[in-house]
């Protein structure tokens, strides 16, 4: 398969070069040149398919060109280990569990299949290859797991100073071996903006192989589509409607994984991309214009992200056509008070404690819900552990959060992180260091 840039500058290229560059040279971000379009028998099975029968259904038409079908179903097998459930709160509210891997995070399902994508693609090792990695909150976490001690790949993993959760920043920032932790004087835009300058940074480039393992990475989106299929043939247990996705969202790689998956042929009513005070995405939708603002600090702090970089995706999907997302995407902000309110809500209610990223799409699905059909079955996606939040979901449900053993092991961890200034310079002088 074939990929182009979204700024439609750079020549189309092949999913190793994909995953290894990340980035076009203009700037755009690879989308696939063709998106299957998946048979109606697999839908008719999808009920009765486990989440690594999926899987492989799913990557196959995208990767077949690349891998044998023995490969692929290696791939799937390594990564795709731990259940997304779907969990029924009432007759027709659900919420998809997307916390159930190595760290406790929905971003584990995305590194974990590219590490070993990649891993795959890249078996020579020709060249070391430096892993770039801009995080809010848990995709560092999770590509640190990913790639933890992967033979050929050293991760650099960028953070904004003070902005993240202690256990968030334990997870992040304890690591050795190939794991390099910069914790970041600045906020998370920021962050990603070091990382896509040094994407463009052609002196740079001819030194050192730079990849990505943000959502601007290709290899993160098609992995986090699997999940929408398995909830949607769960869900179908319960109704013969199609059902609604409230996705609470940040850089929009989940959310544009979503629309990825309707476009394979998946039959949603409706998406709702639920956002904190970073309201970017809502605004576009309001006025036709894409305009970019400094990140706001939140409780849902892995959705502090003021220049989404996945619009660019959902906006190429789309045709440059802000009415046409509307009739399929409808976009929400919710401040840091209706966050505790709604995690307070969701206990009273249905006795389940929700992390403030779930508590944002459950009131996308209240918002939907007072605006349209109710009939649909309504599915928010829980993307992280309420340990990752003790405090503040103990605060609002006046219940203890256990933490879980995994997650304690990393608490008496020292920290190995480096301080470095928010400064590309500096930032480029480290990389080049680093690859000496």
């Amino acid at each position: 398969m074939k990929f182009y840039s979204t700024h439609h500058q750079s020549p189309q290229v092949g999913l190793k070069e994909v995953l290894i560059h990340s980035l076009p040279p203009d700037g755009g971000l690879y989308m696939p040149r063709h998106i299957p379009v998946l048979p109606r028998s697999f839908f008719d099975k999808l009920p009765s398919l486990s989440l690594p029968e999926i899987a492989l259904r799913v990557a196959t038409p995208f990767l077949e060109n690349e891998l044998s079908p023995a490969a692929i179903r290696e791939v799937v097998e390594q990564a795709v280990t731990f259940e997304t459930p779907l969990v029924k709160l009432d007759d027709n509210l659900f919420t998809l569990e997307l916390f159930h891997g190595p760290t406790l995070a929905f971003k584990d399902v995305g590194a974990r299949f590219m590490a070993r994508l990649l891993g795959k693609l890249h078996q020579r090792r020709e060249k070391t290859i430096h892993i770039l990695v801009a995080t809010s909150g848990d995709t560092g976490s999770a590509v640190a797991q990913g790639f933890y001690d992967v033979p050929g790949v050293e991760v650099i993993i960028l953070y904004p100073a003070g902005r993240i959760s202690p256990v968030q920043e334990q997870q992040i920032a304890t690591l050795d071996k190939n794991i390099t932790a910069l914790e970041v004087d600045g906020v998370f835009d920021d962050c990603q903006r070091l990382v896509k300058t040094a994407f463009n940074d052609k002196a740079l480039l001819g030194k050192l192989l730079l990849s990505s393992a943000n959502s601007i990475s290709f290899g993160r989106l098609l992995p986090q589509s699997f999940y929408y299929f398995y909830a949607w043939g769960q869900a179908r247990k319960f109704s013969g409607k199609n059902p609604v996705f409230s996705v609470p969202s940040g850089n929009f790689g989940n959310l544009t994984a979503g629309l990825m998956a309707r476009m394979m042929g998946l039959p949603v009513a409706r998406f709702i991309a639920a956002v904190n005070a970073n309201a970017t995405f809502p605004a576009y939708l309001e006025s036709g214009v894409l305009k970019p603002a400094p990140s706001i600090a939140t409780l849902s702090n892995a959705m502090d992200v003021g220049n989404p970089s996945n619009l660019g995706r959902i906006i190429e999907l789309f045709d440059n056509d802000p009415e046409a997302i509307k009739r399929v995407v409808l976009s929400r902000s919710f401040s840091d008070l209706e966050t505790r309110q709604a995690i307070r809500e969701i206990f009273q209610r249905y006795g389940y404690q929700a992390d403030p990223h779930g508590a944002v799409g459950y009131l996308g699905l209240r918002a939907f819900r007072g605006e349209y059909d109710t009939s649909h079955p309504a599915i928010f996606l829980e993307t992280a552990h309420r340990a990752k939040f003790g405090e503040v979901v103990e605060e609002e449900t006046g219940q203890e959060v256990t933490l879980p053993d995994r997650l304690r092991a990393f608490m008496g961890r020292p920290k190995t992180s480096r301080p470095i200034s928010k400064n590309y310079a500096d930032f480029k002088q480290f990389l080049l260091e680093k690859g000496d």
